[in-house]
């Protein structure tokens, strides 16, 4: 590999740093029946609340708005993650089914 190969990868790890940093500071709020869930630009769940507390005593109830809310948020966390990093990959020269 020469000099400006390396320097060129080297730039393309920085940028992808870079937006991993940004994507922590990225909130995503996703509800399901009074459940709510909050997802960072990363993956990670932050927080949850249950605005309805009487999902409290219906525990199949809650699982359900719970897998629900979850999911929605780690999606909608997905879809905000490729298109910040479809510009790094693109620069490396990778293209990943969609990301386009």
């Amino acid at each position: 590999m020469d000099y400006s190969k390396a320097k060129e990868l080297m730039k393309l790890q920085q940028e992808a740093s870079k937006i991993q940093n940004e994507l922590s500071n990225i909130h995503i709020e996703a509800e399901s029946d009074g459940f709510v869930v909050t997802i960072d630009g990363q993956m990670k769940c932050v927080k949850v609340e249950i605005e309805d507390e009487t999902l409290l005593k219906d525990k199949a109830r809650l699982e359900k708005s719970a897998l629900e809310a979850i999911n929605k948020g780690l999606k909608k966390s997905q879809e905000i993650a490729a298109e910040k990093m479809k510009g790094v990959m693109g620069n490396m020269g990778l293209d990943f089914p969609g990301l386009n």
